[in-house]
């Protein structure tokens, strides 16, 4: 029996399914996981999809959401709009 690799972007098929994903890292993980999972986003939805939409190339997008990239606030706010995302601040409970 073959087994294939998990691929995340294989069920990221709806916007609510990209919000359920994003929300889950953003109270779960890091700054890192934050950023790869934006990627695996626009991987999702196609590169050149979002580059389009940003105004950035496919090349610099690849660079800017790959592992361990530090990329600017302006550019995860670009990709986020273009993948239809928001990002909204609640108050925290004590």
């Amino acid at each position: 029996m073959e087994t294939s690799k998990f691929d995340i972007a294989d069920y990221l098929d709806s916007n609510e399914m990209i919000a359920e994903y994003l929300n889950t890292v953003l109270e779960e993980g890091n700054d890192a996981d934050m950023i790869t999972a934006i990627g695996h986003i626009a991987k999702a939805i196609g590169m050149t999809k979002i580059a389009e939409e940003t105004g950035m190339s496919r090349s610099s997008l690849y660079k800017a959401l790959s592992e361990g990239a530090k990329p600017q606030f302006e550019t995860i706010m670009k990709v986020l709009k273009a993948i239809g995302g928001q990002i909204r601040v609640t108050p925290v409970s004590a």
